[in-house]
């Protein structure tokens, strides 16, 4: 159920700020892109508010839970390389986790603060997005949460539709 309106808004949202983006010009090769992000997993859509700045939006679904994730990314050229730019960004969390797994019952909700580094790549004649990045974040918890302090294990391999 939660997958479903989660995609249900995420289609919503895509289809106003494609809608939006087609009156607009940007120094950006794409406005909106949505995707996949391997390792851990997770649903992403990402969108310039202006040539250089971006938001995205990340829902990672697995058997222990789910987080949603905010990011802020600041883009840069790297010249010499057309289409290819780094990021680097901070952002925020929130995680519903299971917690029958460490030998309690219930569950756990948790938030936490985000960073992000990473490589973005639009290929010219396709409408295809790549990404690569490391998100580090701390999770704020107590005792009795599954998860808490730093992590270095977010981040992943996207692959993106371009809008």
């Amino acid at each position: 159920m939660r997958k479903t309106l989660f995609l249900a808004a995420a289609l919503t949202l895509l289809t106003v700020l494609n809608a939006s983006a087609q009156s607009r010009s940007s120094s950006q090769s794409y406005t909106t892109a949505l995707g996949v992000k391997f390792y851990p997993g997770a649903v992403s859509l990402k969108h310039f508010v202006n040539g250089k700045n971006a938001i995205e939006g990340l829902g990672y679904f697995w058997e222990r839970g789910m987080r949603i994730t905010g990011l802020y990314e600041i883009h840069f050229d790297i010249n010499g390389a057309p289409g290819l730019k780094w990021y680097v960004g901070p952002g925020a969390h929130v995680g519903f986790y299971n917690t029958k797994y460490r030998g309690s019952s219930g569950s756990s909700s948790q938030v936490g603060i985000d960073g992000v580094l990473g490589l973005d790549y639009k290929f010219r004649d396709a409408p295809i997005n790549l990404s690569l990045d490391w998100q580090p974040s701390f999770e704020f918890g107590g005792d009795n949460a599954p998860y808490s302090g730093f992590a270095g294990n977010w981040g992943g391999f996207a692959i993106r539709y371009t809008f």
